[in-house]
């Protein structure tokens, strides 16, 4: 069974807007925690493409990166992740061939299949509304041609990009990125930090059709999860409240900043039972109660990593949790 201490953690960075703050706030709040998680021994940082969404500032997500890996200076930062339909693969190999040669061994290229947006938007960005269902493999193989070496005839290449071999994840919150993680042999990360209901599925398929490559021989599979840490639980479950609020809002069919935690929340029977099943995969509490929550989802899902989420509204309290997860962690 893996043990916490022995397995690395890394983080999740939404980018959130609060209520009464700004985009330059999110960004300057960005590099901090960044810079904190850094020097406490986080494995990787990474940010999240979303589009038109008022409460979400990740929108240009490799500028955000590069900004953040030039304020920083050995974690690995990355895409958590890129949605590849919206995008040429030939623009998204030129930009991470980019940041990798700005930034060598620490760029990450997570991706995915979904619009990050509403219909709309992504109309906007995609223009066919087919693109990315049918056609993902073949974007996907595109891409890594593009940041693999090139080949005798190749008569367009990725400059920079070509030859750079960005590590590329497979993202997803179903089966469908996970069997083709598996069928290509690359590394896989589950979104359990917004929709948990088939982490256990996912996984399975994926350690279960995994195939060698060149890349892995054999599964690595990440998991993203809300953790939210305070002194003690009561604090805690109260900073919990400004992520209940964000859930509540998506399916009241709005987006919202983030909100002030509030001690209480008037929403119905239903609503409270969907908002607890986006966040089936949190672990909110004290020290203790978060070790425990830790030591159990560890023993749950046998993840190689986890991708910590922590949606608080003020920066002192995200900072705050992370300094007592870093605690948790190492001892």
């Amino acid at each position: 069974m893996p043990r916490l201490r022995d397995t690395p953690l890394s983080v999740l960075d939404l980018a959130p807007i609060r209520q009464g703050g700004s985009v330059s706030e999110t960004f300057t709040n960005t590099v901090e925690l960044a810079q904190q998680v850094e020097g406490l021994g986080f494995n990787r940082y990474w940010l999240a493409e979303h589009h038109n969404i008022d409460g979400i500032a990740s929108a240009a997500t490799a500028v955000l990166i590069g900004h953040v890996a030039g304020a920083t200076s050995h974690i690995r930062v990355g895409a958590g992740g890129i949605m590849l339909p919206n995008h040429p693969p030939l623009v998204i190999a030129e930009q991470f061939g980019t940041l990798e040669t700005l930034y060598p061994r620490r760029i990450d290229l997570g991706l995915g299949r979904a619009p990050g947006s509403d219909g709309v938007t992504m109309a906007a960005m995609r223009r066919d509304p087919r693109s990315g269902v049918s056609d993902f493999p073949d974007q996907l193989d595109e891409l890594r041609r593009y940041l693999g070496d090139a080949t005798p005839g190749q008569r367009v290449r990725a400059n920079p990009g070509q030859g750079t071999h960005v590590p590329i994840w497979l993202l997803g919150s179903s089966g469908y990125s996970a069997q083709l993680a598996a069928r290509l042999g690359l590394p896989f990360a589950f979104a359990a930090q917004f929709a948990p209901g088939y982490l256990f599925e996912a996984l399975r398929l994926y350690r279960e059709q995994f195939q060698p490559s060149q890349v892995l021989d054999e599964p690595y599979a990440m998991v993203g999860m809300p953790v939210i840490a305070a002194d003690n639980d009561a604090q805690a479950t109260y900073l919990a409240s400004t992520a209940q609020q964000k859930f509540l809002s998506l399916i009241r069919g709005h987006s919202t900043r983030a909100l002030p935690p509030t001690e209480s929340l008037d929403w119905s029977p239903q609503e409270r039972a969907m908002v607890s099943q986006n966040m089936g995969a949190a672990v909110i509490g004290g020290p203790d109660t978060v070790r425990e929550g830790l030591e159990r989802f560890l023993e749950q899902t046998q993840a190689n990593e986890l991708m910590i989420a922590t949606d608080v509204y003020r920066q002192v309290d995200r900072k705050r949790s992370f300094e007592i997860l870093a605690e948790v962690w190492r001892t």
